[in-house]
């Protein structure tokens, strides 16, 4: 039975909220959600003012954002949380989805043996078996606090599927540009389109179908998602379009606990992710060949930092497209690839005066593909101090474009991010090896990096961030303008991001992100430039920016806590216990 303080809090909050403006930095002592979604976060901060903790709150927190956050948030996709608790336990919850046992290498290329375009990236086969629902499931078992049952923390997001929220300019925007996937699934279309109606900003937006999925998680539990009406009907759409997810395949899905991959730089600890997710080792990598450099120096839009940066970006993406996959399936050699001494050696390839071209380092060019902003990213802390970073999707923009009828649930094409083809490049232009191939029940390779930083045994740090392969040097750049720059967290995060994947050989780089003099100077030392773009379903207001970092930052002193919602998006949301 859901508490009467939290029922109330949820209700004042189901009613439309009319013109809601651009959110602000939130600073307490107590605890606090930072969502890329006001009514997602404020349904996280209800639970932390009912007596729940940081688990608790991110657990309702990604629920609700399934139902008012569409795009990304999710119960049919999948990712990683990762939890440190005061106490000092820290652990990840992997949730990434699966390939169905019907996957085959093979299944995106040809006769001849080339990519089918769109096969991997839209309709019934670019699904994986989604892990959204039994991780949170799991991070709840073993870390909620207690005193809310499974119920309490569906219920916010029942209550908006089946109330209804008001569509912002945002979201009626968003679903517009979206139209072209959406229109392609018949429930995707009546659910979302309103077959060419489109909705407008003030209207209200409600999901029957999917409230009356929340309610069956509601009465059965979790499990209901794998083994219940919900299974049934999602893999019986799945049979009836071609799709090879089954019902075997939904009741055999488990999330793994893994231990955390732990590194450290210039005095502070690092928490971060470890396979199938390549954002933690990556990071690790990089920090580790930057620490005997003198950062803190450098100018932070300077020639020089950023070249700095942009050779060390290169070298560990390179890493990461030759050895990182599933570590259930594939041997990852995580202490060579994080041995100091040969990071050493990797940076000592570095020359300052000139861009090593990625051809020198591994592989070759590529054409450039553009990236989706789809994944998102919510960081929560409560008042005891424990702490948990969520990135969690459905890969591409409103993912497949499919919902399973009669759930209300849009699926993810999570299958994209799997070697289609080994040494080609995926949707997001990041190549990917034999380590990554398709292979029944394996999880694909992820970008999310869901961090936490702590100094002297304190969190001081929580980000992540959604943005495909740039999600880890955003991560990189938010670290580094804190530690080696001194920045407050609002200019941590809002400073001018960039990104070197390795392939294509480029750095992209925001608008504006450094000077003319500056830009010049790259250019001379042999980087290729160019402005971000993202996919043509991306509204045009995002287009050029790099991520969404949705950060809570503590003072070591004080114990204060800053939120500090990312302005690239223009509803995110810090909201306070």
């Amino acid at each position: 039975m859901i508490s009467s303080r939290l029922l109330v809090t949820l209700l004042s909050f189901v009613l439309p909220l009319a013109g809601r403006g651009a959110a602000e930095v939130v600073t307490t002592t107590r605890g606090m959600v930072v969502a890329a979604e006001p009514l997602a976060a404020e349904a996280g901060a209800a639970v932390l003012r009912s007596g729940g903790n940081a688990v608790d709150a991110a657990v309702a927190t990604a629920l609700t954002l399934a139902v008012t956050y569409p795009r990304a948030g999710n119960l049919g996709g999948g990712g990683f949380m990762l939890v440190r608790m005061a106490d000092g336990t820290a652990k990840a919850i992997d949730f990434r989805e699966t390939a169905p046992a019907g996957a085959t290498r093979n299944m995106y290329v040809d006769a001849a043996g080339q990519v089918v375009e769109g096969l991997s990236t839209q309709g019934y086969l670019a699904s994986g078996v989604p892990g959204t629902v039994a991780g949170l499931a799991l991070a709840r078992q073993r870390f909620g606090s207690g005193k809310l049952s499974w119920s309490d923390l569906v219920e916010p997001a029942r209550l908006h599927a089946e109330k209804g929220f008001t569509v912002s300019p945002v979201f009626a925007e968003d679903l517009r540009a979206s139209a072209d996937l959406l229109v392609a699934n018949p429930t995707a279309r009546r659910i979302f389109l309103r077959e060419g109606r489109y909705y407008e900003g003030g209207e209200t937006f409600k999901q029957p179908e999917l409230a009356a999925t929340l309610a069956r998680l509601q009465a059965e539990g979790p499990g209901e998602f794998y083994a219940g009406r919900t299974a049934v009907l999602i893999a019986d759409d799945m049979a009836a379009h071609g799709g090879i997810i089954t019902r075997k395949d939904l009741a055999d899905y488990r999330p793994v606990e893994r231990a955390v991959l732990r590194g450290r730089y210039r005095g502070y600890d690092l928490l971060t992710m470890p396979p199938p997710s390549s954002g933690g080792i990556a990071l690790l990598q990089m920090l580790s060949m930057l620490e005997p450099r003198d950062v803190s120096s450098l100018a932070p839009t300077g020639a020089e930092k950023i070249h700095l940066f942009a050779e060390v970006m290169r070298r560990a993406y390179a890493d990461r497209a030759e050895f990182l996959g599933d570590p259930d399936f594939t041997a990852i050699p995580v202490s060579a690839l994080l041995d100091r001494d040969y990071l050493a050696r990797r940076a000592g390839t570095i020359d300052e005066k000139r861009a090593t071209p990625s051809s020198e380092i591994k592989g070759g060019p590529l054409p450039a593909k553009p990236e989706s902003m789809e994944t998102t990213h919510f960081s929560v802390m409560d008042a005891a101090g424990n702490a948990v970073s969520c990135t969690y999707t459905l890969n591409g923009l409103y993912g497949s474009g499919v919902v399973a009828s009669g759930t209300g649930v849009l699926l993810n094409n999570e299958m994209d991010d799997f070697s289609a083809k080994p040494g080609a490049a995926n949707a997001y232009g990041l190549v990917q090896g034999e380590a990554n191939a398709v292979h029944p029940h394996q999880r694909p390779l992820s970008s999310m990096t869901p961090t936490i930083v702590l100094r002297s045994g304190k969190v001081v740090i929580v980000t992540g961030s959604p943005g495909g392969a740039t999600i880890i040097n955003t991560v990189l750049l938010i670290i580094t303008n804190v530690i080696d720059h001194g920045m407050t967290p609002v200019d941590a995060v809002e400073g001018k991001r960039f990104n070197q994947q390795w392939l294509p050989d480029e750095i992209t780089h925001e608008p504006d992100f450094a000077s003319a003099e500056t830009m010049a100077a790259l250019r001379a030392k042999g980087h290729n430039l160019r402005v971000r773009k993202l996919y043509s379903n991306e509204p045009t207001r995002w287009a050029g920016s790099q991520g969404s970092a949705e950060t809570i930052m503590v003072d070591p002193v004080t114990g204060v806590r800053t939120g500090v919602p990312d302005p690239r998006r223009p509803e995110t949301t810090a909201s306070a216990e």
